[in-house]
């Protein structure tokens, strides 16, 4: 980018005059990329760079010279030459290009898809244990509301409303169902509890569907061949496809607990029990690689 040079020492005591930077960034515009190699004054000037904005680099758990880094880029365009301020665009530069660095640390991203506004809404990634609740405690997705008002007979004998099955039943249900179907039960509790840990995650089930298909890290964790992977997804979380939105294979297994259905039904449907059982990995390890 620039080399650091040691001998003609260049004075670093102006540069935070505005005029005397724009005049420095006109004249190595003007002399292209070689100017910034070879031109005294541009080691001095990143030099200067990574004291001005070592605060700010710190504040973002960043190294003083990766906020040079971002300086040095915003200085060689256009808007630093023909602003009032030069200073002014460079920090501003900076401090976005800090923010995105960090935020791309955080979500186990690239920056430039950290900067995008798609992105902002995201935590960053956690393990399971950083939660001292676990996930049927918090995520709206698994509560079921109570009704608004109950008879005054229904109250006295204190029978439940219809789909008022537990969250933590229907995980340990879903889980029963693999296990039933010829899936190692370790296995199947792995996975099943890393989807609805991702799935409190998602605005939907469709997207949490989509990011976990393309998980290949969590595949490898939980050593589970890639059929058997994309079984599991759509058996638990229900099938993708929008045709199939208001069908059982659409719904899945946990959002039909959910509602109105009990595992001995699901034991009668047997495209889903077809389906768990011939995609059911090995118990003494993965049957094929996916």
């Amino acid at each position: 980018m620039y080399e650091q040079h040691h001998s003609n020492p260049v004075s670093e005591s102006g540069f935070e005059d505005s005029e005397r930077l724009r005049a420095i960034l006109n004249r190595l515009d003007a002399g292209g990329a070689a100017a910034w190699r070879s031109d005294p004054e541009a080691a001095g000037l990143m030099r200067h760079a990574a004291q001005k904005y070592a605060a700010l680099a710190k504040k973002h758990h960043l190294d003083p010279w990766e906020a040079a880094s971002a300086a040095f880029v915003a200085m060689q365009g256009p808007s630093a030459r023909r602003a009032n301020d030069p200073w002014a665009v460079v920090t501003h530069a900076v401090r976005i290009t800090c923010i995105a660095e960090e935020r791309g640390q955080g979500l186990l991203c690239s920056v430039n898809r950290a900067r995008r506004p798609h992105y902002s809404g995201f935590h960053d990634a956690e393990r399971f244990s950083d939660r001292e609740n676990e996930l049927p405690e918090y995520h709206p997705a698994f509560q079921t509301p109570a009704p608004s008002h109950l008879d005054e007979e229904d109250d006295m004998v204190g029978d439940e409303p219809e789909g008022c099955t537990g969250v933590e039943a229907a995980i340990a249900d879903t889980i029963a169902l693999f296990c039933y179907l010829g899936w190692p039960e370790g296995t199947a509790q792995a996975g099943i509890e890393y989807i609805c840990a991702r799935l409190a995650e998602s605005p939907n089930r469709v997207s949490a569907f989509e990011s976990l298909r393309r998980d290949y890290q969590a595949r490898a964790l939980l050593d589970i061949p890639g059929t058997s992977w994309l079984a599991m997804l759509r058996a638990v979380l229900g099938n993708p496809d929008p045709d199939l939105a208001h069908t059982s294979a659409g719904r899945g297994v946990l959002l039909r607990l959910l509602i109105d259905e009990t595992l001995p039904v699901l034991l009668t449907d047997d495209r889903l029990l077809s389906d768990v059982a011939s995609a059911a990995p090995s118990r003494s390890g993965r049957r094929r690689r996916g």
